[in-house]
This record gives C-alpha cells, sequence and structure tokens, in this order.
C-alpha cells in the first residue's frame, strides 16, 4: 500500500498520542478515518483538530470504546465498514501501563493491561481481518512496545502484554503471506514516545522504596525517558506500511535495546538488574546525635 489517499483507516486510541498523530497524518494524505478510544473528551479534540487542519475533505467518525469488550469492538467494525463501504487500515494502537512486582500485582490489575494490551489487539485484528480481506488491500498495524523485545523488573504485566501482541503478530504476518490474500501485517515497537501513557498509568504501592523514591518522581523520571514526539512516531509507521514491513522500531533508544537483546539475548538481562540497582532508593542509615544513647 504506496498511497493513502481514499483509503480508510480504523484507529484505536485516537484520543492523544501515536493515535491522535496517525489520524492527523493520514487524513493530510487524504484517507477516511474511522477513530475510537475510551476517551470521548480527547476524542471528540481529535476530530476537531482533524476537521480544522485538513485541507481535502475527508470523512470522519468515532467511537467510545473499550477495546477490551470483543462484542463492543465487533459491533464497530461492522459499523465502520457500514459508515465506510470498506476498511483498508488499522491501526490497533490502545495501550495503557501497569508498574508493579509480580509477587504485589493484583489479578484485578493483570487482567486490565492484559485485556487491554493484547486482547483490546486480539478483538481489533480478528473483528476487522475479513473486512480487509474483502476490501482486497488490506494492513494491520500492531503497536507492541520495546518492551515487547526487552525485559524489565516492576513491568511485569506490561512486558507479557506486548510481548504477546509481538507473538500475535508475527505469527499473523506468516499466516497472511501464505494465504496471500492481500492483507499484510506490521509489528511497531516504539521506545519512549512523548504520549499521555505515562500519566494514565497505574503505579503499585509495592515499586515505592524498591525501584522508585515515589510514584509522582517515578511519573517525572519516566517523562524524561520519552525522547521522541508522537508526530515523528506516525510518520516512521506509515512509511513502514508503505514499504510492508514486518517490524518498525521507533526511536534511537527502541534500536539500542533492541540490539542488546539480540547480542545478549539471556545476560542483558544481569545488565539491567545491576542498573536497577544503582538506581533504586537506597536504604537510610540512622542518624545519631553525639549525646545519643545507645540502644541495647
Amino acid at each position: 500500500m504506496k498511497s493513502f489517499n481514499g483509503r480508510v483507516a480504523a484507529i484505536t486510541g485516537a484520543a492523544s498520542g501515536m493515535g491522535r498523530a496517525l489520524a492527523l497524518a493520514l487524513a493530510r494524505e487524504g484517507c477516511h478515518l474511522a477513530l475510537a478510544d475510551i476517551n470521548r473528551e480527547g476524542l471528540e479534540h481529535t476530530v476537531t483538530l482533524i476537521r480544522s487542519s485538513t485541507v481535502s475533505p475527508v470523512q470522519v467518525t468515532s467511537q467510545v470504546l473499550d477495546v477490551s469488550d470483543r462484542q463492543a469492538v465487533n459491533d464497530w467494525a461492522a459499523r465502520c465498514v457500514a459508515e465506510h463501504g470498506a476498511v483498508n487500515l488499522v491501526f490497533n494502537n490502545a495501550g495503557v501501563a501497569l508498574s508493579s512486582t509480580v509477587e504485589g500485582v493484583s489479578y484485578s490489575d493483570l487482567e486490565w493491561i492484559i485485556g487491554i494490551n493484547f486482547w483490546g489487539v486480539v478483538h481489533g485484528t480478528k473483528a476487522f481481518l475479513p473486512h480487509l480481506k474483502a476490501s482486497g488491500n488490506g494492513h494491520i498495524i500492531n503497536t507492541s512496545s520495546v518492551f515487547g523485545l526487552f525485559a524489565q523488573p516492576g513491568m511485569s504485566g506490561y512486558n507479557a502484554s506486548k510481548f504477546a501482541v509481538r507473538g500475535f503478530t508475527e505469527a499473523l504476518r506468516q499466516e497472511l503471506d501464505l494465504q496471500r490474500c492481500g492483507v499484510s501485517a506490521t509489528c511497531v515497537h516504539p521506545g519512549g514516545i512523548r504520549t499521555d501513557i505515562c500519566r494514565s498509568s497505574r503505579i503499585d504501592a509495592n515499586m515505592t522504596g524498591f525501584l522508585i523514591h515515589s510514584e509522582q518522581q517515578a511519573r517525572a523520571d519516566f517523562e524524561k525517558l520519552f525522547i521522541t514526539d508522537a508526530d515523528q512516531a506516525a510518520r516512521v509507521i506509515l512509511q513502514g506500511v508503505r514499504k510492508n514491513k514486518r517490524r518498525v522500531l521507533i526511536g534511537r533508544d527502541a534500536y539500542f535495546l533492541d540490539l542488546l537483546a539480540r547480542c545478549l539475548p539471556a545476560a542483558y538481562q544481569a545488565l539491567v538488574v545491576f542498573a536497577s540497582k544503582r538506581m533504586a532508593p537506597k536504604p537510610r542509615r540512622p542518624v545519631f546525635e553525639p549525646n545519643d544513647e545507645p540502644r541495647l
């Protein structure tokens, strides 16, 4: 798919970040849009931005959607085809983050992140795949993460969901190649992208004193690691679609961590442990005044 003009793209997570940037970039190329997000206000703002900044008129529809709800995603896919006549591109982009230890994470939090990050991708893929095949020229773009290539402590739920997206999408791409049905698939692995995911993430109290000093400080530190803006990420993704890439890495941090995992597929974990120990909060030693009597 070398051109997006006149195509129809369905995008989840379109209320902010990469989803919004993808919508704006595609609209500028004359692509019609079906947008979805659980954040109604942000979704409406994205639609307003598209209609006020796009020179050529494109059809834009929107839907407040929880991607973890299978039936809701199926209904949305059917509505997209009914409203637009066809769908050519599906960006399963919605995602959330969770920081917690394996021992301390609740089952409800694990179900929450897997439901959105992994099942949301599965629901979007399966709901739209028959429609993409019917269009004769389709592409599925699933957002994993650099942490779908490289694991880190305190992010087991996030790592699990993103590794799952990677495996699911790579298997899907191979099946589509075998079928020669006119549909392809790409797995996207962003590094630190300046989006709202940090502000909307969940950080469990068990992380404080273990890997972080405080939740507020952790969010500020994470934001510093987001070195690539969403508009740049959208450009890289769309170029990857044009080239029919199997995997798209975004940001120099993503390339570095991917290389590290390739060169040291098991040993990189020891390096992460070493670095985590250096950055982790240090236990405070008791301060004794000169006149304090020793305690027995």
